[in-house]
């Protein structure tokens, strides 16, 4: 990662009915000016995508429950394309043994079993065969591009299903020629990694069956293609995402009306928990805390780590849809970084002194291997005992090499017990690792991008500082993608549930 000198940041203001500009523009962390929704909590003007409208609640129609569904698909899909870079598709092929496997069988068996019998007749029926041909060429057509039209021509020729329908009717079609045709046309469009597909296709011999083959790389190659166009449009998508991103999510909001209810509570709840933490860190004598002192983009940020905490199981934010896998996916990994910081550290305190990094290293690798595939049904307890008593073990067998005392019987019955307890919330060295993660998370999204240097790791995380720069770096690029989208959403939420209440609720909101 291109990090370099460290560079300082002005503090957060005081909130304000000026805010709203600098919230918007705090959340949209673009690398470009025309990118970035910069829009004002009061401004009256605002472009046709920046500034989230609503309608008023209304029956929903069959019609905009599908115009919905289709903007939602189209939403996943650029953000997929653009996101993961090992985004592709494949044909897919229901399992053999299903019931739609069975039935797909059966329905190409006699097609095809149709097509061997016409072509058996005497005189032989051409015309499914016919149908397939000009199937053939259009398919052939569909790989070429502009500025290709002496092959276009000559496929159309040559592919002519008027003059193959009168070829047939006096019995004069040869259809191991066109076989033969079609073959080195598909070996001039292929993609390479289907040469080999190509060359084993054989134009003499069945002509059922070499159709059948036929039509199956033409399958691939289609997909080939449509891979090849998601792998172009990619850089382009990249330029213009969060603009479309924002355009489509409108329309869903105005057909749904509900589509930011989610969200919504997702920022109110994390609202009250800032007052909260505000409060517990004022003094006795101070006269509470207004919500004008807190700043909307740490709140937003705040909210945002608390989505990797284990024990959040409210719904997602509709806001964050179309990256939940991936936030899911970084919240079991940065639950195991936790268990792994946690387990070194307990280690580090075990032996005192005497501890090394090397030895560090070991349990950190150890306990990254036992504790791997966390999800939601892995057996955590059963894990953390086996791993205990590995840990035990092999403190005892490093002490013990360097020609030092092993641990009593006591000090390892401590040690088990402390690594078995991490289940708990209450564990004291799990509370303290979880404070300093989220409080590395929240620096973490605090930083301008592009990033030009990460926070200092907090005490206790050194062992796994790099797995929480990996987790820091995907994590801050998943936000702050989202905020470039999706900031005027938040700056409205923020202006309702801050400006536009009475100033009597305003003072019911302090503590």
């Amino acid at each position: 990662m291109p990090f370099s000198d460290e560079k300082h940041f002005g503090n957060e203001d005081q909130l304000s009915d000026s805010d709203g500009s600098r919230l918007s523009e705090s959340m949209a962390c673009s690398s470009s000016d025309s990118e970035s929704p910069r829009e004002s909590f009061t401004s009256d003007s605002s472009s046709k995508h920046a500034s989230p409208v609503s309608s008023p609640p209304r029956t929903t129609t069959l019609d905009e429950v599908m115009a919905t569904t289709r903007n939602l698909s189209n939403l996943y899909l650029a953000h997929e394309i653009v996101s993961n870079e090992n985004f592709h598709l494949n044909t897919i092929d229901p399992p053999k043994n299903s019931l739609e496997g069975q039935v797909k069988q059966i329905v190409h068996k006699a097609f095809w079993d149709r097509l061997e019998s016409d072509l058996k007749e005497d005189p032989p029926e051409y015309e499914h065969a016919i149908k397939l041909f000009d199937e053939i060429k259009e398919i052939l057509l569909s790989f070429l591009t502009p500025g290709t039209n002496r092959l276009r021509t000559q496929i159309c020729e040559v592919l002519d299903v008027d003059l193959i329908r009168q070829q047939a009717e006096h019995n004069a079609v040869d259809l191991p020629k066109l076989g033969s045709y079609i073959i080195s046309i598909m070996s001039k469009l292929c993609a390479p990694v289907r040469d080999d597909d190509v060359k084993k296709l054989k134009a003499s011999g069945d002509i059922v069956q070499m159709l059948r083959d036929v039509f199956h790389v033409l399958d691939l190659m289609k997909m080939d293609m449509v891979n090849y166009t998601i792998h172009n449009i990619r850089p382009q998508l990249q330029r213009q995402l969060a603009e479309y991103e924002r355009a489509k999510f409108q329309e869903i909001l105005e057909k749904s009306p509900d589509a930011l209810n989610q969200t919504t509570k997702w920022i109110e709840q994390s609202l009250k928990d800032a007052i909260e933490a505000k409060s517990q860190e004022s003094t006795s004598g101070a006269n509470g805390v207004s919500v004008d002192n807190l700043s909307p983009t740490l709140v937003l940020n705040s909210g945002f780590v608390k989505l990797l905490d284990m024990d959040y199981n409210s719904i997602v934010p509709e806001t964050l849809f179309t990256d939940d896998l991936r936030i899911v996916d970084l919240k079991y990994k940065l639950q195991q970084v936790k268990l792994v910081a946690c387990v070194c550290l307990l280690t580090q305190n075990a032996m005192g002194p005497v501890s090394t990094t090397g030895f560090t290293e070991h349990v950190k690798e150890i306990t990254a291997i036992l504790l791997q595939g966390l999800n939601k049904t892995f057996n955590l307890k059963e894990a953390l005992t086996d791993l205990s008593t590995k840990i035990s073990f092999e403190m005892n067998k490093s002490l013990t090499e360097r020609g030092l005392s092993p641990l009593s019987t006591e000090a390892q019955s401590v040690l088990e017990g402390q690594i078995c307890s991490l289940t708990e919330k209450s564990q004291p060295i799990y509370n303290l690792i979880e404070k300093r993660i989220q409080e590395y998370l929240t620096t973490f999204l605090c930083l301008p991008y592009p990033y030009k240097h990460v926070p200092i790791i907090p005490g206790g995380l050194t062992p796994v500082r790099k797995e929480m720069e990996f987790i820091g770096f995907h994590y801050s690029n998943i936000v702050n993608f989202n905020k470039q989208v999706y900031g005027p959403y938040y700056a409205n939420i923020f202006r309702k549930l801050l400006f536009s209440q009475p100033q009597a609720d305003k003072a019911e909101a302090q503590t």
